[in-house]
C-alpha cells in the first residue's frame, strides 16, 4: 500500500465527516445503546456514541463505509471521548481498553469490506484509519472552580495515563495513524503527545504518523485556553507530526483567515476540517454540501491546504463534494528549510 507520506506529496487528501452527525440520523433509543450486554447498566447510557462500536458495530461499519464511499482517504475510528477519565461519565472507565479495540476493528472492517467492493479504485492508494484522540471532558490549564483558580481536576499524570492506555489499544486495533484532535487545552495535547512517544518507546517500535488538528474558538484566533495559533503551534510541534490543523468549532467561512495563517507557519503538512457552517437558532447546522466545498476549494487554490474534510454537521454528501472539489488541485507544497 502507498504510504501516507508518498500521497501527501501527490494529491490533497480527504478525512472523514461527522460521525456524531451521522449517528443522530438513525434516532437511537436508549435500549439501542445499551445492547442486550449493558441492558441493566446503572446509568443512562444514551449519547455515548464510543459505546455503539461494541452495542451497534454495524452502525458504526455502515457509517464509515458511507464516508469510504464518499471519496475519505482517512476515516477517523469512533473513540473521541474513549479514555478513562471521559468514561467515568458513565462508570465505564474500566471498558477503554475494548471500547478503543472495538472502534478499531469496526474501521479496520469497513476499509476491507470496501475494498471488497466496486466502488474501490486501488489507484488512489489508502484508505488509512486515523486513531481519534479527543481533548478529554477535563483541562489542564483551567480550573473548573471560578472561586479557586489554581484548581485542576486532573494532573498530567493522569491525562497522558488515560491517552496512554487508549492508545496502546488502538495500535493493537490496528490503526495506521494518529489523531490528537480538537485541541482547546495545548496541555492536554502535550500530554497525548507525551503518551504517544512513550508508549512507542515502551513496545521498541517506531512511532505511527501522528496528525494534531488544534480548535479556535472565535474570531480572536485564540484556543479556549487562550493561545494564538502561532503559540499552539510552537507548543506541538516537538511532536513532529505529520500535519497539523485545525478543526471544529467553526464553519468554513470563519475558518478561513486561520488556515491561511497556519499554512504560512507550518513546517510540515496542514489539515482542515470544519463545521457545516455555524449552528443555527435549534443547534443545527444546515450549511450544503457545495457550499462547504466551494470554501475548501478556495482554500485549496490558495495552496493553504494538504487534508481536507468535515467536522460537526458534515455528511457523506459534504464529503463527496470536497472531495470532488479538490481532486484536480494540486496540494500545498511543504516550505523548504533554510539551510543556514
Amino acid at each position: 500500500m502507498t504510504s501516507i507520506h508518498d500521497l501527501l506529496q501527490q494529491r490533497i487528501l480527504v478525512i472523514d465527516g461527522a460521525m456524531g452527525t451521522m449517528i443522530q440520523q438513525y434516532k437511537l433509543s436508549e435500549a439501542d445503546y445499551r445492547g442486550e450486554r449493558f441492558k441493566d447498566w446503572h446509568t443512562d447510557l444514551k449519547g455515548n456514541n464510543d459505546l455503539l462500536c461494541i452495542t451497534q458495530p454495524r452502525i458504526i461499519i455502515d457509517i464509515h463505509k458511507k464516508y469510504l464511499e464518499a471519496g475519505a482517504d482517512i476515516i477517523e475510528t469512533n473513540t473521541f471521548n474513549c479514555q478513562s477519565i471521559s468514561m467515568a461519565d458513565y462508570d465505564m472507565s474500566a471498558l477503554a481498553t475494548e471500547l478503543n479495540l472495538a472502534a478499531a476493528h469496526c474501521a479496520r472492517e469497513a476499509v476491507n469490506e470496501f475494498k471488497a467492493s466496486s466502488a474501490y479504485d486501488p489507484s488512489r492508494g489508502g484508505p488509512f484509519v486515523a486513531g481519534a484522540i479527543g481533548p478529554m471532558n477535563k483541562t489542564l490549564s483551567l480550573s473548573p472552580d471560578v472561586n479557586n483558580p489554581g484548581f485542576r481536576a486532573v494532573t498530567f499524570d493522569e491525562v497522558a495515563t488515560a491517552y496512554y492506555e487508549q492508545i496502546k489499544a488502538l495500535h493493537e486495533g490496528g490503526v495506521d495513524l494518529l489523531l490528537i484532535e480538537t485541541i482547546f487545552d495545548t496541555l492536554n495535547a502535550k500530554a497525548a503527545i507525551f503518551a504517544i512517544r512513550t508508549y512507542f518507546a515502551d513496545i521498541n517500535q517506531p512511532m505511527l504518523p501522528v496528525m494534531i488538528s488544534g480548535t479556535i474558538t472565535d474570531a480572536s484566533g485564540r484556543t479556549l485556553s487562550g493561545q494564538t495559533l502561532e503559540a499552539f503551534y510552537t507548543s506541538v510541534m516537538h511532536a513532529r507530526p505529520i500535519s497539523i490543523g485545525l478543526n471544529c468549532a467553526l464553519g468554513a467561512k470563519e475558518m478561513r483567515a486561520h488556515v491561511e495563517e497556519l499554512s504560512q507557519i507550518a513546517a510540515c503538512y496542514t489539515s482542515a476540517y470544519p463545521n457545516a457552517g455555524l449552528p443555527n437558532a435549534m443547534g443545527e447546522y444546515d450549511e450544503h454540501p457545495e457550499h462547504t466545498a466551494g470554501h475548501i476549494e478556495e482554500w485549496a487554490r490558495e495552496g493553504f491546504v494538504n487534508i481536507v474534510g468535515g467536522c460537526c454537521g458534515t455528511t457523506p454528501p459534504h464529503i463527496a463534494a470536497i472531495a470532488k472539489a479538490v481532486s484536480t488541485i494540486k496540494p500545498r507544497p511543504l516550505p523548504i528549510a533554510d539551510p543556514a
